[in-house]
């Protein structure tokens, strides 16, 4: 059987189809290797995605090290210019390029490409990790849309934005801190959520959210290769994770009546939120420069 072979055009086509237009803010998640085979790679995807939304248009990608970078056998801090992502090869790549720029959460740090690209990630790292004010949630509330390219609603950080929205009492407020090496060279410790101390049963698999997404008609899906490409908007996949904490599905128990509580590790500390004024103890300090602009000149 011939390989068949993804090109930079099958895979604009496929979005335009889809509904993805110039100017729109687009959250993407990714698996390279669910394409098949894609002509020159992670860069091809990338130049696609670019391509699509255009300069006037937003990209945010996840590039979260999801705490590898505090095990034993890493570095034992974040740096924005250096530190891999473990969200695989597309993400791997976009943050390193010149004009894409990447914000400062020590474990779960964006990557973004655009006209609001410095304007969504600048206080990441004095807000809720992914909360209202978070790139992500920033991106919803501004009516943006998400593209699943070869992967399901289990890898959709999307969800979790909508539980802190609601502030679940299993996600951590800012109750870990983690060491950062800032661009210029300093150290400093920035503040994340803590994870909850055992899985979700209503939204961490995604399952439930993609059976009723489907059911409401809300996302598209496609194909570019072997991947299933799924589109949909943000504030759409956000009602659904909001019905399913709040009713619970197929007899688990909504999220008012759930058990599970944050992780405590040695890491935890107690949160520094103030809800009532929607702000961390620490912020205010002009973070525009510290957010690092990820450039070539900058790698080791």
């Amino acid at each position: 059987m011939a390989k068949v072979v993804v090109t930079r055009e099958d895979i604009v086509r496929v979005l335009r189809d889809l509904g993805v237009r110039r100017g729109m803010g687009l959250m993407v998640h990714s698996s390279l290797s669910a394409f098949g085979w894609v002509e020159g790679g992670a860069e091809t995807v990338i130049a696609a995605l670019m391509e699509a939304v255009g300069p006037e248009g937003t990209l945010l990608l996840p590039s979260f090290n999801h705490g590898a970078a505090f095990r034993p056998d890493g570095p034992g801090y974040y740096d924005p210019r250096q530190t891999p992502t473990t969200n695989g090869r597309i993400p791997d790549t976009f943050w390193r390029l010149s004009g894409v720029y990447r914000s400062l959460n020590p474990t779960h740090p964006f990557a973004a490409w655009g006209k609001n690209a410095l304007r969504y990630l600048e206080n990441h790292h004095l807000t809720l990790t992914l909360g209202e004010d978070s790139p992500l949630g920033l991106l919803a509330r501004e009516g943006g849309y998400q593209l699943n390219l070869g992967t399901t609603h289990h890898t959709s950080t999307a969800k979790h934005v909508a539980e802190i929205m609601r502030r679940v009492p299993c996600l951590g407020l800012r109750t870990e801190e983690y060491p950062v090496r800032l661009p210029d060279g300093r150290r400093v410790k920035h503040r994340t959520w803590s994870w909850r101390e055992r899985a979700c049963p209503l939204t961490d698999s995604g399952e439930f959210i993609d059976r009723e997404m489907e059911r409401r008609g809300w996302q598209r899906k496609g194909k570019i290769g072997q991947a299933t490409v799924t589109f949909f908007r943000l504030w759409d996949f956000l009602e659904v994770v909001w019905f399913l904490l709040e009713n619970g599905y197929e007899g688990h128990l909504p999220c008012s009546r759930c058990p599970i509580r944050p992780r405590r590790t040695s890491t935890s500390v107690k949160s520094d939120w103030i809800e009532e004024q929607k702000r961390a103890v620490a912020a205010g300090a002009a973070p525009r420069e510290v957010v690092a602009e990820t450039q070539a000149a900058f790698q080791p």
